[in-house]
């Protein structure tokens, strides 16, 4: 594996720049490669947003210009070494903005990021074996590459793996992004790039790279179909040979409660009292009544895909009985003013956080004792796997990596993880919270044991990591 050499390509990687899943698996998933002996580098934009006291660390590197349309554009690449190798793209016009993206020009902005990357390769004088695209910001490379580049001699037997995240973002843009990249109308068909009369970069990576995958088994089953698909489902169909589901990681370094230092008081699977200070030190800062109820926890962003729908048709019901909802998240109008209401309504029962902070999560996940994930869909979900570690219990729908972690409690054999509902209807995730509750109030001896099953848990990188190096062996 010391000879494997690869290149992770993403538009957001932990700790330089974040706006969801994808940069906690482009920061986590390269270390792992790198333990098992993967000469594994990373491609990003270097964002102004990104915090200056990494930029100290920056060498750079090397600077030559890419044609986009009729002109030419410079870039400068920058190098961070700590850990593994980040290579950093550069245009200040590109990306010295407030947001990572977001933008009209983002066409533009990722067609030079994609076609930067690949004329860096030559400059580094470092030949990667493959190169790794992740969301629709890359999956021009795949198209670039094989259609564009693969006639010069250096980047023949480079062979491309893509990553769908979330199938929902996929990159639509006019028709004039062609130009941008170079391509020809000959590439403005179905079968091609073309969408419904736009241009789709996700496409450009589902249709030219040499393997796909995506972050759960049960993610790759549902997006071959239409309630999942996203009007992509036909194409993904016809590619399902070359799909593969290899589930997410976690890291457990920094999501331990008996050395996370955002914790009141650490804790452990042998030592759960301080599980309890947790959750009375919680409802101390947000002003709760310290009482023994059951605390919920929810961190999500406030969209419809997690589900949030549910909690406005049955969260008043709910609430009848004696529990303790918090909220921590930023996200849509019409949630945040619901969540704002119910804390209004119900001020001894909900504590609504309407903002992100990173510690407070790791508090809510420590002192919660069920944690809430009722989504419409969810290609992988990382939420329900921190709960697990911090013994908090995840109640989710069975769908994409929900339906991979977590397994329902059975009272009877005490096997199982977590509460689970299969129908999107909120009678379905009522019925899953009442048996979690029930379980708790009435059964203290099989909460514990289910804490503790949830505890053992193990979703660590090293095995995905090792699905993922099988794949590029492959190729």
């Amino acid at each position: 594996m010391q000879d494997l050499k690869v290149l992770f390509v993403s538009a957001e990687v932990v700790p330089f720049a974040k706006t969801g899943g994808l940069a906690d698996v482009a920061g986590s998933l390269p270390q792992a490669l790198k333990k098992i002996g993967v000469d594994i580098r990373v491609a990003m934009p270097n964002y102004s947003i990104i915090d200056p006291k990494y930029n100290k660390k920056k060498q750079k590197v090397c600077q030559y210009e890419v044609e986009i349309g009729q002109n030419k554009k410079k870039t400068e690449v920058f190098l961070y070494e700590e850990e593994v190798p980040t290579y950093f793209i550069h245009n200040a016009f590109y990306f010295d903005r407030d947001q990572l993206y977001g933008y009209e020009d983002d066409d533009e902005r990722f067609a030079f990021f994609c076609k930067s990357v690949l004329e860096m390769l030559p400059c580094l004088q470092w030949k990667p074996d493959i190169i790794h695209c992740n969301d629709w910001h890359s999956g021009p490379i795949c198209i670039l590459l094989k259609e564009k580049y693969s006639y010069h001699p250096f980047y023949r037997k480079i062979a491309t793996v893509y990553t769908i995240h979330n199938l929902q973002y996929q990159g639509v843009f006019p028709k004039t992004s062609l130009s941008l990249l170079g391509l020809s109308t000959i590439y403005d068909h179905p079968d091609g790039i073309e969408f419904y009369g736009n241009i789709n970069y996700m496409k450009a990576g589902l249709f030219y790279s040499h393997a796909l995958t995506t972050v759960s088994p049960t993610y790759a089953k549902e997006i071959q179909t239409p309630a999942y698909g996203h009007q992509l489902d036909g194409v993904l169909q016809k590619q399902s040979h070359r799909l593969h589901g290899i589930l997410n990681g976690l890291d457990y370094k920094k999501y331990n409660p008996k050395i996370d230092p955002n914790l009141y008081t650490n804790y452990d699977i042998h030592s759960l009292k301080g599980k309890k200070e947790n959750k009375r030190k919680l409802q101390q800062a947000l002003g709760l009544p310290i009482l023994e109820v059951p605390m919920i926890g929810l961190i999500t962003r406030l969209a419809d895909q997690k589900g949030l729908d549910l909690i406005q048709q049955r969260g008043e019901i709910l609430l009848q009985n004696d529990i303790q909802l918090v909220i921590l998240g930023t996200g849509e109008k019409k949630y945040e003013d619901f969540f704002q209401k119910l804390e209004y309504d119900f001020p001894q029962k909900v504590s609504a956080n309407l903002f992100f902070d990173e510690s407070l999560a790791h508090k809510i996940y420590a002192g919660s004792d069920m944690f809430l994930m009722p989504s419409r869909f969810e290609p992988c979900g990382l939420g329900q796997m921190i709960s697990l570690c911090y013994g908090t219990i995840p109640i989710v729908r069975e769908t994409g990596g929900l339906a991979d972690t977590i397994q329902p409690f059975d009272r009877n054999t005490e096997t199982g993880n977590g509460f689970v509902f299969r129908q999107y209807h909120p009678d379905a995730m009522k019925e899953a919270m009442e048996q979690a509750l029930e379980t708790y109030l009435k059964y203290p001896n099989k909460w514990e044991k289910i804490i503790y099953n949830a505890m053992s848990s193990n979703y660590s990188w090293e095995q995905s990591a090792r699905q993922y190096v099988e794949l590029y062996c492959g190729l």
